[in-house]
């Protein structure tokens, strides 16, 4: 049994593969941004609940703060996403990166990135006013979770593309299988073999190349250093 935390499981996403995890009898606690919005169970109780807006920095502390009541997490599913700025930049790499250096280490990080990152720019000067694309945020929690990945040898990390799904951010018409989306992030979160361990980019439990700037060192370094500025906070 794995305690795991979901970002962003109101509904969606994220509510699916929390009602996943709790229907195969693991510890999940879901995340919403208002307590008027927590999550309905469904054949499974929630171990909890935590609540903040993360494209609000100091709400997204809050957020840190709750979870570790409920002690260190065996797996944490970054899957909170907004689509347009300004939001996109803090709540797809702003948030995962706070909760990131702010929580207990988990066993497991995986972080819920998508084929535009394919697309996003490497100019990090959108870090701080917001008018960065999903693109670019997207490319920028690829490079995070890869950079993790790199400097966490107790913890695993992963990104993941669950695909253009009929999500309320993906819209009615979109073509990926939804219950596709969510199935990655769930099996990542607790199967026990997994290949490879750490550092993969997946699509559907398969393994992709990802974009080269974020397989890329040094655009790594930069990145972590730019957040670091930006939030006041150092990932050990």
């Amino acid at each position: 049994m794995a305690r795991i935390l979901v970002t962003g499981s109101s509904g969606g996403l994220g509510f699916n593969a929390a009602t996943e995890l709790a229907s195969r009898g693991h510890e999940v606690v879901v995340h919403s941004r208002r307590s008027s919005r927590r999550p309905a169970e469904g054949a499974a109780p929630w171990l909890g609940a935590v609540f903040g807006d993360l494209a609000d920095l100091d709400q997204t502390r809050d957020v840190a703060e709750q979870a570790a009541a409920f002690g260190r997490f065996d797996a944490v599913i970054h899957n909170a996403g907004a689509l347009r700025p300004p939001d996109a930049v803090p709540v797809n790499i702003v948030a995962p990166y706070a909760l990131t250096a702010l929580m207990d280490k988990p066993g497991r990080l995986i972080y819920l990135s998508s084929s535009m990152h394919r697309g996003g720019f490497t100019d990090l000067r959108g870090l701080g006013s917001g008018r960065a694309s999903y693109g670019d945020s997207k490319l920028w929690v690829t490079a995070l979770a890869l950079a993790v990945a790199a400097r966490w040898p107790g913890t695993t990390s992963h990104a993941v593309d669950p695909g253009w799904v009929p999500t309320r951010m993906g819209g009615a018409g979109a073509p990926d299988d939804l219950a596709a989306g969510h199935e990655t992030q769930a099996w990542l979160a607790t199967h026990p073999d997994v290949e490879p361990a750490t550092g993969g980019y997946w699509y559907h439990r398969r393994t992709q190349l990802p974009d080269a700037n974020a397989r890329d060192q040094r655009f790594q370094a930069q990145l972590l250093a730019a957040l670091e500025a930006h939030t006041g906070i150092l990932v050990g």
